[in-house]
């Protein structure tokens, strides 16, 4: 009986221990095979996120030491705050953060980031960080420190080029943004809050954005939105892939506070690149036309003009005497693809077309009364010709960009001419004493009313000028300015 007594209970135990066992190789997951999933139809889970399609864990180390000594730290002064950026659109303020009101006569301190894009010191950046500038300051990322000038501004697309004098700097290279896949690990790096040469990553969460912060009718909204954090500081830096490419230039961020909350956006390659190659080539971008206005496609729309997919791109408007009436295309046309690539929203069609010159050939393919077609179209430039446009050397001295009247504002001051300076940077005006929103009525006596007129009255005159005219408040100034 002793014997029983103590058989029984090792042989539980034996029992007890092996089902223990059982139940532990059952239970416990193996890394590398698990039939779970399979045995109950469901769909295996790839976490993407965590690896590369090799199975490596993913390394940022690679691209972010190849590309963050071609960033660099943008200083800038200016005499006076800058309110105009903002187009007095609410929008500027939850994007970029909050607006600061100064002392008129207290000088400006600014800060963003740039990209040095060739060895011999071209620097792309986003424009409402240099914009208004009086001076600005270049930090390398071996904390050299060089004086910059403008080499030219697109407020279109909220870039410029700035250029300091320097030879043998790293520099990045353009890659296709259009390659980039949602999901895509990318790079951000920078200088927020004045801390250089900061690398942040994130993912590719959406392309071809419009967040509308841009009111002008000529702005190109297609951004690539991205989670990967960027802050005041941020702006004007390299969104980079994992291969070290720049396939955008940081801009906004969603933020009700001004400091990122999750989302920011970047100026794609695919037009910053050409932007970036017009200024230094011409001063100025090239800008193509089409000569159409479009919007979404929706339901309301297919149903008014007739049209059975809503893919694509509608024309809502034909400019007289341009490239899309010459061709044929119609309101109520439906733009397919440009080049064979789709496009599916306005902002995307700007896009494409941004990447090309006046005089440059492209294929549209357009739904037309629900038929598919084909139009080869001439693009032109922005005044309705085929040539390319570079900066005037009459009117690039002066440091401004004009625009003329519209007929409200010369009812209310009483005028029947004149030309309005809408930006003023370093230049001749500006050393003059002339301010910005000043309205050109004469130079030397002749007329004013337009560019030509402009550079008519300079080119007859040698030596100085005296130019007459009269602020929007009704202030009538003269101001003698040296050419």
């Amino acid at each position: 009986m002793k014997t029983n007594r103590f058989l029984f209970p090792m042989l539980y135990a034996v029992i007890g221990g092996l089902t223990v066992y059982l139940a532990v190789t059952f239970i416990t997951p193996k890394p590398s095979t698990s039939q779970t999933p399979a045995a109950q139809g469901a769909i295996p889970i790839k976490l993407t996120s965590l690896q590369t399609s090799t199975g490596e864990v993913t390394d940022f180390s690679f691209s972010a030491e190849l590309t963050v000594h071609a960033v660099v730290h943008v200083k800038t002064t200016s005499s006076r705050s800058d309110e105009s950026y903002s187009f007095d659109n609410p929008l500027f303020d939850y994007f970029f953060g909050p607006r600061f009101r100064y002392d008129q006569d207290q000088p400006i301190l600014g800060a963003g980031s740039g990209v040095i894009i060739s060895t011999d010191g071209y620097i792309i950046t986003n424009n409402h960080v240099v914009d208004k500038a009086d001076n600005i300051e270049v930090v390398l990322n071996d904390k050299r420190t060089f004086d910059a000038t403008v080499v030219g501004r697109d407020p279109y697309t909220d870039l410029a080029v700035i250029k300091i004098n320097a030879d043998e700097l790293p520099y990045l290279k353009f890659g296709n943004s259009e390659n980039l896949r949602l999901g895509e690990w990318v790079l951000a790096i920078g200088n927020p809050f004045n801390l250089n040469s900061t690398v942040t990553a994130g993912i590719v969460s959406a392309k071809a954005r419009n967040i509308n912060i841009m009111a002008d009718q000529y702005a190109i909204e297609s951004f690539i939105q991205t989670d990967a954090a960027v802050n005041p500081g941020n702006s004007g830096g390299a969104l980079v892939n994992l291969k070290g490419e720049l396939v955008g230039i940081n801009t906004a961020i969603a933020s009700r506070t001004g400091s990122f909350t999750g989302y920011s956006f970047a100026v794609p390659s695919s037009i910053a690149q050409k932007v970036a190659m017009d200024i230094i080539e011409y001063g100025e971008v090239q800008r193509a036309m089409l000569g159409v206005s479009i919007s979404e496609l929706n339901i309301e729309k297919a149903k008014k003009y007739n049209v059975d997919d809503l893919k694509g791109v509608l024309i809502a408007g034909i400019a007289e005497g341009g490239a899309a009436e010459e061709i044929g295309l119609k309101v109520g046309d439906v733009i397919l693809e440009v080049n064979g690539v789709e496009v599916n929203a306005p902002n995307q069609l700007q896009e494409q077309i941004s990447k090309y010159r006046p005089n440059d050939k492209i294929t549209l393919l357009v739904n037309s009364s629900n038929k598919k077609k084909q139009y080869d179209v001439v693009l032109r430039n922005m005044r309705g010709g085929f040539e390319i446009v570079k900066a005037d050397e009459l009117i690039k001295p002066l440091g401004a960009e004009f625009k003329e009247l519209d007929a409200k504002l010369k009812q209310k001051l009483g005028i029947n001419y004149g030309l309005q300076v809408s930006r003023l940077s370093n230049g001749k005006l500006k050393e003059g004493g002339v301010k910005e929103g000043f309205i050109i009525t004469k130079v030397n006596r002749a007329n004013i009313n337009s560019i030509d007129d402009l550079k008519k009255a300079l080119g007859n005159v040698k030596g100085g000028v005296l130019i007459e005219g009269v602020y929007p408040n009704g202030l009538i100034a003269y101001y003698a300015i040296g050419i």
